[in-house]
């Protein structure tokens, strides 16, 4: 029989292709003795599979997964469904190659009334358990069920104290998904299933699903990906980043995604799982600020950081939680970057010895060169700035604003240049932002979504623009007495996060010495002359 699943100590970084990025990294990282939750991954294969056969599991598939599921269960003492000490597991996409935030993850897996109560006693804490009930209810009726973001997003729009939902207690969360239950039954006219067993089913399905969503094939378009190369699916025991203050989840790069500086660059909330840092709810803290608060965990974050930078030799984007204080690893990956995080990123590593003349000369795309040749603003102009967020992406463009990304993609087919302005953006926007000039969000950290999509695409992005007050029924949005409308025009400067009223006038940018040391390495290792006329 077809081997279909693989636990995370059978596969090793050279199974790419089968278990995908997510699934060969933890299984790399988990060969190495990082500390990583155990679990097994799906591979590509059962996911064209599955597509092959009119959306049916393949054959062996679901008992490979229920056996590995055993094996997740002696590992963690934990059983899953049961009452008194439950076993919870994510589902998690994971294409061959990186797609961000393009498909789909289900946390909290697992819990019903049941394995909630078990779980409020086995940690002395309801309100965290609450809080896992609630993430879990949200994640699989949008997911899973197809209920409408929007619709589940109001629910917790309408509560006293959103954004803070590590504030939120035990009688609000039950209300909470209370109010979820309701909803759900609403738009998809069946319930959340108590039964773990088939969650897990649902879930899995979903996730291979996933990779024909509507945002997942325009990545791929845009990103010219092989539409036959399918996604694997990770399930993995669950570990919590929002049991306490001492806890706490966060995404980290081994050099700076924007500049290519050699420092560990990234945020990390406390209390919070992963979920809270990418989808741009909250805005996180700074790194840094982790080696205040919880010095020993930054250390061994650190170290580790710094093993597979070397293991990999690129650097790597790694996804972490803590839970009450004890670190464990979720993801490593080759981390996006802008091309002038790129240049430099190349030009050090081989100056350190780690990679060759040439491997730094293949390391940097075409297009990544030209984003080095994106204007910047004229710093001889006087400009009126409406506020400031964090520059997650540079570059500078002027167009209209506009709030939302089918209006955006409309538009722009026209001719004009926009603006795409939101709270945050979520994968549903990619259109829209391939489409804009620039995106700007009102929340979220240089780690959220838009901000990583942004620096793919070397777009212009300015993120975390807390300052700015959006009203999409009006179609505007304030920033203290100044109100800007939809057709408007701004200047989004991502060199340095300033938004900007009006249409402002751009230069060149100048080139620094890492660009033209790589224009030297490839000068002199090329083999073809190339004329032109002028």
């Amino acid at each position: 029989m077809t081997k279909w699943v693989y636990l995370f100590e059978e596969g090793d970084s050279s199974m790419k292709p089968l278990l995908g990025g997510k699934g060969s990294g933890l299984a790399e990282m988990r060969n190495a003795d990082l500390p990583v939750p155990p679990g097994f991954t799906i591979t590509t294969e059962a996911c064209r599979e599955y597509y092959a056969h009119d959306k049916s599991f393949p054959q062996g598939m679901w008992q490979q997964s229920l056996e590995s599921l055993k094996h997740i269960e002696e590992q963690t003492g934990k059983q899953f469904g049961d009452s008194e000490n439950p076993l919870l597991v994510s589902v998690r996409s994971g294409a061959p190659v990186s797609m961000p935030g393009m498909m789909d993850t289900v946390l909290n897996l697992g819990l019903n009334p049941r394995t909630l109560n078990g779980l409020a006693k086995l940690t002395g804490d309801e309100r965290f358990a609450w809080d896992a009930y609630r993430r879990f209810v949200q994640m699989f009726g949008e997911i899973v069920l197809g209920v409408p973001k929007e619709k589940l997003d109001r629910v917790m729009e309408d509560v006293d104290g959103y954004g803070q939902e590590a504030n939120l207690d035990v009688d609000t969360l039950k209300a909470i998904v209370s109010r979820f239950q309701e909803v759900i039954v609403g738009e998809a006219r069946q319930e959340v299933p108590d039964a773990p067993y088939e969650q897990l089913r649902q879930a899995i399905a979903a996730v291979f699903d996933s990779w024909n969503n509507d945002r997942s094939i325009r990545y791929r378009r845009v990103n010219r990906i092989a539409d036959d190369m399918g996604t694997a699916v990770s399930v993995q025991a669950m570990v919590f980043g929002n049991a306490g203050p001492n806890s706490g989840t966060g995404v980290a790069f081994t050099r700076h995604p924007s500049t290519g500086e050699p420092i560990i660059f990234g945020e990390y909330l406390t209390n919070a799982q992963g979920e809270d840092v990418v989808a741009g709810t909250r805005t996180p803290q700074p790194i840094a600020r982790m080696e205040e608060e919880l010095p020993d965990t930054y250390e061994q974050l650190v170290q580790i950081a710094n093993r597979l930078e070397n293991h990999y030799r690129d650097m790597q984007d790694i996804e972490f939680t803590i839970e009450r204080g004890t670190l464990y690893m979720l993801q490593t990956r080759t981390g996006k970057r802008t091309g002038r995080a790129a240049v430099r990123i190349a030009v050090d590593m081989h100056n350190e010895g780690i990679i060759s003349e040439q491997e730094a000369v293949q390391r940097v795309r075409p297009d990544q060169l030209e984003q080095l040749l994106h204007p910047v603003i004229d710093p001889d102009v006087e400009v009126e700035v409406l506020t400031t967020g964090l520059p997650a992406s540079p570059g500078a463009a002027a167009g209209r604003v506009v709030f939302n990304a089918d209006e955006a993609e409309e538009l722009a087919e026209e001719g004009q240049d926009v603006i795409l302005i939101r709270h945050e953006t979520n994968p549903d926007d990619y259109h829209g932002m391939v489409a804009a000039e620039a995106i700007v969000t009102a929340r979220g950290g240089m780690t959220s979504h838009a901000a990583v999509v942004a620096r793919g695409m070397g777009k212009c992005c300015v993120v975390g623009a807390s300052d700015i007050s959006i009203d999409y029924g009006q179609q505007m949005f304030t920033v203290g007495d100044a109100t800007v409308s939809a057709g408007d025009y701004i200047t989004v400067d991502g060199n340095d996060g300033r938004i900007i009223l009006g249409e402002v006038p751009t230069i060149d940018p100048e080139i620094d010495e890492y660009f033209e040391t790589l224009m030297q390495w490839a000068n002199g290792n090329r083999r073809l002359g190339v004329r032109t006329n002028a």
